[in-house]
């Protein structure tokens, strides 16, 4: 046999490599492959003028076996290797060596000023060093004034505020006045939303991850208006027919409300079909229940086009839920809705012990004060604009992108290993991950099959952290 001869029949049997093998050599290491990573060099991160603090803290490997040993075995870590955070400034973090890493997911979209924003900061502070906590059955006045300032940022009649400590707690309330309000108990949700992980709230979650096998109460999921993997595509129309026959063939007809986020997180950054939730919502409506927005993650400006994301389709929502940016990282969130519907919790007495504390309240006002001062909105809609048309273009050179969605700073990029039939890139995505990860940025991940980028950073992060982290993506890809 011929040298040429045998060189092509390596050739053919490296072709047909199996495909479970490829798989676990990719998962196994990114190291183990020098022949395919980018002969150019790594692209360099951003300058920052910030210098981290000297850390002579516990080490990361030794929280991390504290970790395993005296919390719940339920929690779980991004990479191989957990990083130990130590420091955090504006769009930056710092791990326990001083390396710095550009934050690219807020916190799980929680960070909306920046990490240690001076006038948060010194909110908090100065309001720590007076009063640290009282309750609602006192007066102080940084509840009101949290309550006066939030309220005048939605629009209708959305006038009254409930003050809680998280998402999960903004969400629960919400469904206990939907049920109230209507005086049915059924709610609707969709698939592959996310809305909380308590015994309530994971009955309105859609997807499985999250969810425990217990009784659910009475929750309807209908189908996802994603115009990338839904089965009508963008037909808006389609899927609210799905809704109405949903209430028509599921229900008694009549239900308790409908949830949705316009911007599915957990999900993957999906952004719902244009014109659907006017379509929901009159339906909804019209069999006797109230519309909640989930605006966890999509609230205060993110969205860069409006301040709340339910404006990008249209509607006004009778009651809103948000958390995580609310409060820059403090433990806030919120349910604003309206007098009619807020009158219902009347009948009992309902109390948060911490939902207005004064430091939270205090900290929560800084943050509408920052995001208005320093134009955060028009802000995220210059960079995201400019960062999605990048990724489109990287979208043109590598394969693996199938999707890239969203807008201002609430995007997502999926994976795919093919185009056509949007075979989920899990194994490439973990890989990927670790890669970018040791190139000093962090991402989300997420979707159902976890082959998501969700992109979703401090509203500081500037055009210059955009390239960057687009010209990453692009050496790790080109290494795969």
């Amino acid at each position: 046999m011929t040298a040429s001869l045998l060189r092509r029949g390596a050739a053919a049997a490296g072709r047909r490599r199996c495909p479970a093998a490829e798989v676990l050599r990719r998962m196994v290491s990114s190291e183990a492959a020098p022949e395919r990573a980018p002969s150019r060099a790594p692209p360099e991160m951003p300058p920052f003028d910030h210098q981290p603090r000297p850390y002579a803290g516990m080490a990361g490997a030794e929280i991390f076996e504290k970790r395993k040993a005296v919390l719940g075995p339920s929690l779980f870590h991004y990479y191989q290797k957990p990083i130990n955070i130590v420091e955090g400034k504006m769009q930056y973090l710092y791990d326990e060596h001083g390396k710095r890493y550009l934050d690219c997911f807020g916190g799980i979209v929680t960070v909306s000023c920046g990490h240690c924003h001076p006038d948060i900061v010194n909110a908090v502070v100065e309001q720590t060093k007076l009063l640290q906590h009282t309750t609602t059955i006192y007066l102080h006045h940084a509840i009101v004034e949290f309550a006066e300032a939030l309220t005048s940022k939605m629009p209708g009649n959305l006038k009254v505020v409930y003050f809680v400590n998280s998402g999960t707690e903004a969400n629960e309330l919400a469904m206990l006045m939907a049920r109230l309000y209507s005086g049915n108990l059924s709610m609707v949700a969709l698939r592959n939303a996310y809305h909380g992980g308590s015994a309530g709230t994971i009955g309105l979650t859609g997807l499985q991850t999250w969810k425990y096998p217990i009784p659910q109460g009475e929750i309807h999921h209908v189908m996802n208006p994603d115009p990338y993997r839904g089965t009508f595509g963008s037909n808006a129309a389609a899927y609210a027919k799905e809704v109405e026959e949903h209430i028509t063939y599921g229900s008694s007809g009549r239900v308790a409300g409908f949830i949705a986020e316009t911007f599915q997180g957990v999900g993957g950054a999906v952004e719902l079909a244009p014109g659907y939730l006017k379509l929901a919502y009159d339906i909804v409506r019209k069999a006797g229940g109230v519309c909640i927005a989930d605006e966890v993650q999509s609230g205060f400006g993110r969205t860069g086009s409006h301040y709340w994301g339910f404006q990008t389709q249209g509607v006004i929502p009778d009651i809103v839920t948000m958390a995580k940016g609310i409060g820059n990282g403090l433990p806030l969130g919120a349910v604003v809705t309206t007098p009619e519907i807020a009158s219902v919790l009347s009948q009992k007495i309902q109390f948060n012990t911490f939902g207005g504390n004064p430091v939270c309240s205090a900290g929560g006002l800084a943050v509408l004060k920052v995001l208005d001062k320093e134009k955060r909105q028009a802000h995220c809609a210059d960079v995201g604009a400019h960062l999605v048309g990048r990724l489109k273009s990287l979208q043109e050179k590598h394969e693996i992108i199938g999707d890239v969605r969203g807008r201002g700073l609430m995007l997502g990029v999926e994976l795919v290993t093919d185009r056509k039939e949007k075979t989920p890139a899990k194994a490439e995505t973990a890989e990927l991950f670790e890669k970018l990860k040791d190139l000093g940025i962090l991402v989300g991940k997420g979707g159902l099959h976890g082959n998501v980028f969700r992109i979703k950073p401090p509203m500081c992060f500037s055009k210059d952290d955009a390239d960057f982290l687009v010209d990453a993506m692009d050496y790790a890809m080109s290494g795969l």
